[in-house]
C-alpha cells in the first residue's frame, strides 16, 4: 500500500492548526539526533543544542515540569562568535527570567533580547558577528517555537508538514512593512544592503542604541501547540536544508526512515545528506527530535469502490453493438 506522505513529496505547506484531540493524556518521550556539515562554505558558522531531559540537565532543586527538553539551531553569519554565546546562554537566561515558570512565553522573548545585550558587552567577542536563533522549549504536552531569522522548524504529522516558525527574510511582507516603517531599506533582498535576514541576535554594527526600534531585531516571533499522538516528530533546520527542501519533502523523508529504523540521528544525516546532494551553498545543520519511542505507524490509503449506473437507454445502446 502507499502511504500519505509518499502522495505529497516536496509539494505544499501545511500551516499549522490544532491537534484535533486536545483532551489526550498524551505525553511525548523525547530522542533526539542530530547532524551538521560545514557544506560548500569555508568555515563551519552554525552551532546547534539537543537537551532530551531538563530536569536531569538542570538538577534536582529545579522546578521543571516533566517531562522537558530544549533544542535550539543557531546560524552564524560574520564569525561564530555570535552563534556560539547564544547556544551556550540561551537556556539559563529563559531559566533565570522572572517571568519563568509562571509565563514562559514571556520568559523566551526577553531571554533572546538579554542575550543580545550580553553579548554587545562582552569584550572579547566580535560583537559585529551575528546569528539566527531557533529554539524548541516542551514541557509536558506544551511545544513553543521561538525564532528570530530564516532557520525553521516543521512538525511531522501523521505525514504532513505543519510550519511552526515563519522564516524572517527581508522580503517577507510582514518584515518588509517593520523594517521600512523603522527607517530601514531593502536592496537586492538585503536588509540595508548587508544583511539575508531580518532578524538576528548580534550584529551590532547594524543596530542602534539598545532600547531603541531598530530593523534589524532579536525580538523572536513565538508559536504555541499542544502535542498530540498524532504529532510524531520536530524537524530544526538552518535556511542551508530550507534552501533547497520543501517542509513537506523533509517530514516525508523523515518519516519515511523512521519506519525503516526508528534512528532519529541516523533521520538528521539523511536530511543533511539530501541537501549536500542538491547543492546547497550554506552550511547545513539539522535536529530530529521524535515523540515516541515506537516508529511511526503507516497509513494506508483507504481503497474506495466506484459504483456507476447505466440508464436504460444506455443499456440498450450496448445491447445494440453486442
Amino acid at each position: 500500500m502507499l502511504t500519505a506522505a509518499d502522495l505529497s513529496m516536496d509539494v505544499g505547506i501545511v500551516v499549522n492548526e490544532s491537534p484535533a484531540d486536545e483532551k489526550s493524556n498524551f505525553l511525548p518521550v523525547f530522542q533526539s539526533g542530530s547532524c551538521a556539515e560545514r557544506g560548500l562554505k569555508q568555515y563551519m558558522e552554525d552551532e546547534h543544542v539537543c537537551i532530551d531531559n531538563l530536569v536531569e540537565h538542570l538538577g534536582a532543586s529545579s522546578n521543571f515540569p516533566a517531562p522537558g527538553a530544549f533544542y535550539g539551531v543557531f546560524d552564524g553569519h560574520g564569525g561564530t562568535d555570535a552563534a556560539s554565546f547564544v547556544r551556550r546562554n540561551i537556556l539559563r537566561f529563559i531559566i533565570e527570567d522572572s517571568h519563568f515558570p509562571i509565563c514562559v512565553e514571556k520568559a523566551i522573548e526577553s531571554a533572546f533580547v538579554k542575550a543580545d545585550y550580553a553579548f554587545a558587552d562582552d569584550s572579547e567577542l566580535d560583537i559585529s558577528s551575528g546569528t539566527t536563533a531557533l529554539t524548541a522549549l516542551i514541557f509536558g504536552r506544551t511545544l513553543i517555537i521561538a525564532n528570530a531569522g530564516d532557520c525553521r522548524a516543521v512538525l511531522g504529522r501523521r505525514g504532513r508538514a505543519i510550519e511552526m516558525s515563519k522564516d524572517h527574510k527581508p522580503i517577507c511582507i510582514s518584515e518588509k512593512l517593520r523594517i521600512e516603517k523603522l527607517g530601514g531599506v531593502i536592496y537586492d533582498g538585503y536588509l540595508n544592503g548587508q544583511l539575508s535576514v531580518a532578524r538576528a541576535l548580534g550584529d551590532w554594527h547594524m543596530k542602534g542604541p539598545r532600547g531603541s526600534a531598530c530593523p534589524l531585531t532579536a525580538e523572536p516571533e513565538l508559536q504555541e501547540t499542544n502535542l498530540s499522538e498524532e504529532d510524531e516528530f520536530l524537524i530544526l533546520g538552518c535556511d542551508g536544508l530550507w534552501d533547497v527542501m520543501s517542509s513537506q519533502c523533509a517530514v516525508t523523508i523523515v518519516r519515511k526512515e523512521l519506519m525503516l529504523h526508528n534512528d532519529a540521528e541516523r533521520c538528521s544525516r539523511e536530511l543533511v545528506r539530501e541537501a549536500l546532494k542538491r547543492k546547497t551553498c550554506d552550511n547545513v545543520t539539522v535536529i530530529v527530535v521524535c515523540f515516541s519511542p515506537d516508529p511511526p505507524p503507516r497509513i494506508e490509503i483507504p481503497q474506495f469502490r466506484v459504483q456507476r449506473s447505466i440508464s436504460p437507454e444506455g443499456l440498450n445502446l450496448i445491447k445494440g453493438h453486442m
